[in-house]
C-alpha cells in the first residue's frame, strides 16, 4: 500500500460521519467503512463531485469531503436515482432516502419492534428468534439457535 507519493499534508486517518476511514486507500474503498455505503454508491458519489476515483482517501482536501457529505444526506438533489438508494418508500412518511451510520441500525431496530408489535408473521419468527426469510429449519441452525443479532 505504500506505493504511492506521500505529500505533507496526507492524512492516514479521517473522521467521516462518526467513522474512522482508512487514509491509504482508495476513495471509492475507503468510504465502504462507513456503514450504508457500498462501492457503488461510493463511486457514483464520486463522480457526482467531481473527484477522481484513483486518489487516495488521504490526499482529498476537507472541502471534497463535505461535498461528499452533503451529496450522501440529500441524494436526490444531487440526480441519484431513487432505487440506488437503500430506504425507499419509508414506512413512516413514504419518502426514499439513504440510510447511513447509526442511523442504519436505529432504523433496522424500529422496523423489527414495528413488526412485532403489529405481529406480523416476519416480527413473530425475530421474536421467536428464529429464521426470518423463508431458510428450511429442520437440520440447519442447530448450534446457536437463540442468538440475538439485533
Amino acid at each position: 500500500m505504500a506505493d504511492f507519493m506521500q505529500t505533507p499534508d496526507f492524512q492516514f486517518i479521517i473522521r467521516v460521519l462518526n467513522t474512522n476511514v482508512d487514509g491509504r486507500k482508495n476513495i471509492v474503498y475507503a468510504l465502504t467503512a462507513i456503514v450504508g455505503i457500498g462501492r457503488r454508491l461510493a463511486y457514483l458519489m464520486c463522480k457526482k463531485a467531481g473527484i477522481d476515483t484513483t486518489q487516495r482517501a488521504g490526499q482529498l482536501k476537507p472541502e471534497q469531503f463535505e461535498k461528499l457529505v452533503a451529496i450522501l444526506s440529500n441524494p436526490q438533489h444531487y440526480k441519484i436515482p431513487e432505487w440506488f438508494l437503500n430506504r425507499r418508500s419509508d414506512f413512516t412518511d413514504g419518502k426514499s432516502f439513504q440510510i447511513f451510520s447509526n442511523n442504519l441500525s436505529t432504523k433496522l431496530r424500529e422496523d423489527i419492534e414495528r413488526m412485532k408489535k403489529a405481529r406480523i408473521h416476519r416480527g413473530i419468527r425475530h421474536y421467536w428468534h428464529l429464521k426470518v426469510r423463508g431458510q428450511h429449519t429442520v437440520s440447519t441452525g442447530r448450534g446457536d439457535v437463540k442468538l440475538m443479532h439485533h
